[in-house]
């Protein structure tokens, strides 16, 4: 038996997705030619038609082209069937589809599948009864196939068939991107994103190709914030000093409407000890925690009554040394009474889309801290805390904010998903 191998170079540019091809089934030197195939395997102009029946020992069983060679014998020979996955003419063929050929009534002597425009082919093996060929190696996306493989019939005549199929178009590729980065350690309190490169409405066949695990064994569970955005965390912060793995199999998995996913991807995530700054409104005070243990406390001031502070857990999101607030990016417009001139601030570490930090409190406001909120829903700090907190506190680091009265910052709004009930996440709608 003769069986080529090789890898073909995958083509991901682009992201959208696509199809099966279905088997195709021939009967051969007499009887009915059969072939399946699904609705959107329809032939492209320049494919060969799939023959209806054969007549004759010596008439081809192939969806393609063939002719006996040259050194075949005039044996009567019994019919045999051939069957091909995918289909000959097949276009958008999900790239995860295990290619084959298959044969009843004859054996295969040599199964050859390559890129039609140069390159090298597939590897496959033969079955030890010469019965069938299967691909060990995944096809390409964008990428225009060709079969080549001879049969040997019942009477000794030798075959030559072809057929062709094309995968997904970039089109249909769909990708995604994890947050955390790969490879970066965080907090205890950062919830994995997974952002898709085109609407999800097959969430399930998603959820399914994205394993987390961790080494302090903590199960954790999926919740949407839309269909192109998904979170992923435990019941309760991850374990200190942990790493998470995330295995990525996304290759082949039908997102829905049509696209594809076109990578598979491990990473993995650190994190490192427990820091915890708990914000009481009440005191206005932050107290500082590593590791469970009261390291540093420090005077606040918060957001006044007409711009609350929100209650309950947030996770610093990014840090800058220096970085320039504006009232417009918070809605406001000069001549609201809120409104305040463009202000480059100090050690600012946010916590929320919506424009919460920590920071150094401006000069004007050093009197406040202790005493009032004057901040539009921010926490100020002395230059002195504001530093420590930024040389502290980092991507996944966690504030609790007590007795604002306000209520929690909401999942979308930054890392807010601390904030959902555990039997809430675990049963979104």
């Amino acid at each position: 038996m003769k069986q080529e191998s090789s890898k073909a170079a995958a083509n991901r540019k682009g992201w959208k997705i696509a199809a099966i091809g279905a088997a195709a089934v021939v009967v051969v030197g007499g009887g009915v030619g059969i072939a399946t195939a699904s609705p959107w395997n329809d032939a492209s102009p320049s494919s060969s038609s799939l023959p209806s029946s054969s007549t004759s020992a010596e008439a081809s069983g192939s969806p393609g082209s063939a002719a006996p060679s040259p050194s075949a014998s005039s044996a009567r020979a019994e019919p045999y069937t051939v069957g091909l996955t995918p289909t000959n003419g097949a276009f958008g063929v999900n790239p995860v589809t295990v290619a084959a050929v298959t044969v009843e009534g004859a054996t295969l002597d040599a199964v050859e599948l390559a890129p039609r425009a140069g390159g090298t082919p597939i590897a496959g093996t033969v079955s030890a009864d010469g019965a069938s060929w299967t691909a060990t190696e995944r096809l390409a996306f964008d990428t225009e196939y060709e079969f080549s493989y001879t049969v040997l019939d019942s009477g000794g005549n030798e075959r030559r068939e072809t057929s062709r199929f094309t995968t997904v178009e970039p089109a249909n590729e769909a990708d995604a991107a994890m947050f955390p980065l790969d490879g970066s350690t965080v907090g205890t309190g950062q919830p994995f994103e997974f952002t898709f490169s085109e609407p999800v409405t097959k969430r399930d066949a998603v959820e399914k190709a994205i394993t987390v695990t961790s080494t302090s064994g903590q199960p954790g569970a999926f919740y949407w914030l839309s269909d192109t955005k998904v979170r992923y965390r435990p019941e309760t912060f991850w374990a200190p000093n942990s790493t998470i793995t995330v295995d990525l199999n996304l290759f082949g998995v039908d997102f829905g409407n049509g696209m594809i996913g076109n990578f598979d991807k491990t990473m993995t995530v650190k994190t490192h000890n427990t820091r915890l700054a708990v914000v009481d409104n009440t005191t206005k005070t932050m107290n500082v925690y590593l590791d469970g243990k009261l390291d540093r406390t420090f005077p606040v001031t918060l957001g006044t009554d007409e711009w609350p502070s929100t209650e309950g857990y947030m996770v610093v999101m990014e840090r800058y040394e220096t970085t320039r607030f504006t009232a417009e990016s918070i809605g406001l417009k000069p001549g609201d009474p809120a409104y305040y001139p463009p202000t480059v601030v100090n050690h600012a570490s946010r916590l929320s889309n919506g424009g919460a930090f920590v920071h150094e409190a401006l000069p004007a406001a050093q009197v406040a801290l202790g005493n009032i909120n004057v901040s539009h829903g921010c926490i100020g700090m002395s230059p002195e805390g504001a530093e420590y907190f930024y040389n502290t506190f980092g991507p996944g680091d966690v504030v609790q904010i007590l007795n604002t009265d306000y209520g929690p910052m909401y999942v979308w709004d930054g890392f807010g998903d601390w904030n959902v009930p555990w039997n809430e996440w675990v049963n979104q709608p």
